[in-house]
């Protein structure tokens, strides 16, 4: 029989919750959960406990939030447990030193991507962004580093021309799962041997900021396909149609003429899509969202807000 490790798990949203899953139906002990704390969300203002917070409820585990992973009080709790590892996945906070030197082996993240490329908090979404055709999951041994440690285990995943971030962010979380215990079999069997990351390959990944979700149409229509993808489902990428702003999801690169047209051209209109003109090439849209109502198809959406070849979207 294997070793059975106590765990300390360090995770908030959903990316985190089925490596979660898989830990606790594994022959591990986990010890004690940590998310970050609930946040009033909605227009009731309720707070809302995260997804691993609730999955570790559910699952009967004691739970810990602490607003600073830094602060001595949760330090010593985290002592008072003498964990053999802490398992982290998409936390939200940068673990000090002096957490990452609890575990009697090692603290481990979960990282959603194939490390050196990618680096940083939204890993998922740059991939998408720079048009990637495949990416993966690392485990890796941390340190004071942002994703610097030492490898321990990779798996790739490919990359459809048309997937989006929500379907990608599923497929990574369940690859993560599987590889976490994979992981923790090597390491009881004496085979999970750290190797240093490549010097060379290294990128950066730094969180999606807010004014990054408005479509400038003068990057290339490579560029604008990328961004669509990666901020679908949420919060979007838009632009601004008739004085009101206009969700744009389902992006592919259109074989539409140049016509000339300046940059957010509406230089085509088919039933299942319309193309826009961009920086270089043109970019087709088969759905989008109008401030306040639903997603909806093209063809749905023109029959009643009919788009005219001409128009133009308001430049960022």
């Amino acid at each position: 029989m294997s070793r059975r490790y106590r765990i300390v798990y360090m995770g908030t949203p959903d990316f985190a919750v089925p490596p979660l899953e898989a830990l606790v139906g594994s022959n591990h002990e986990i010890s004690a959960v940590v998310s970050q704390p609930d946040r009033r969300k909605g227009r009731g203002r309720k707070l809302v406990p995260t997804p691993v917070k609730a999955a570790a409820k559910q699952a009967g585990l004691r739970v810990l939030q602490p607003e600073r992973v830094r602060d001595e009080e949760f330090l010593k709790e985290i002592r008072e447990i003498a964990p053999d590892l802490l398992v982290v996945a998409a936390f939200g906070q940068i673990l000090p030193q002096a957490l990452l030197d609890i575990p009697a082996i090692m603290p481990i993240n979960i990282h959603g991507s194939l490390l050196p490329a990618l680096r940083g908090a939204a890993p998922i979404q740059w991939a998408l962004i720079e048009n990637y055709d495949r990416t993966g999951i690392t485990i890796m041994q941390m340190d004071a580093g942002m994703d610097t440690g030492p490898m321990l285990l990779q798996g790739e995943l490919s990359i459809a021309p048309d997937e989006a971030f929500g379907s990608l962010y599923q497929r990574m979380s369940e690859l993560g799962a599987k590889l976490i215990i994979e992981a923790l079999d090597l390491l009881a069997e004496g085979r999970l041997e750290p190797v240093p990351q490549p010097e060379e390959g290294v990128t950066l990944a730094p969180p999606i900021k807010k004014e990054m979700t408005r479509i400038d149409w003068n990057m290339p229509a490579s560029r604008i396909c990328g961004l669509v993808r990666a901020l679908d489902p949420a919060p979007g990428a838009w632009t601004v149609w008739r004085g009101e702003r206009l969700r744009l999801y389902s992006p592919r690169p259109s074989s539409c003429p140049d016509s000339g047209a300046p940059p957010g051209t509406v230089c085509a209109v088919e039933k299942d899509s319309i193309s826009v003109s961009t920086g270089d090439g043109c970019i087709a849209i088969r759905e989008l969202q109008r401030a306040g109502k639903r997603r909806m198809k093209c063809a749905d959406f023109l029959r009643g807000q009919p788009l005219k070849i001409g128009e133009r979207f308001e430049q960022a």
